[in-house]
């Protein structure tokens, strides 16, 4: 994330102990590694958020694509179906009613 060297570390450090002196330097190290930690855990929750959601939306669109091509054969075979059902009626519509009153 950020280049920052041996040297530049020292720098840092050489500032901070001239500017808060020996007794208040180790008090502020661990207030600002308590605050540096607290950020990394939050963008850690950020990211893993992130990448959650992401592959929720992935999952979704397979889910579509995979209901999608399950759809389009259904819908095909309903319809060869009703065609079939009109043909098998047409026939049985069409033939004289048989009456078994012995006539």
């Amino acid at each position: 994330m950020f280049d920052v060297g041996f040297s530049e570390l020292l720098l840092v450090g050489v500032i901070a102990l001239l500017v808060l002196g020996p007794e208040r330097l180790p008090r502020a190290a661990r207030s600002a590694g308590h605050w540096v930690g607290r950020a990394r855990a939050t963008v850690q929750r950020f990211t893993a958020e992130v990448d959650r959601e992401l592959k929720a939306e992935e999952l979704r669109q397979t889910l579509r694509e995979e209901t999608r091509q399950l759809v389009e054969p259904v819908a095909s075979a309903k319809k060869e179906v009703t065609e079939l059902g009109a043909e098998l009626k047409a026939p049985v519509a069409d033939a004289p009613a048989k009456r078994d009153d012995g006539h």
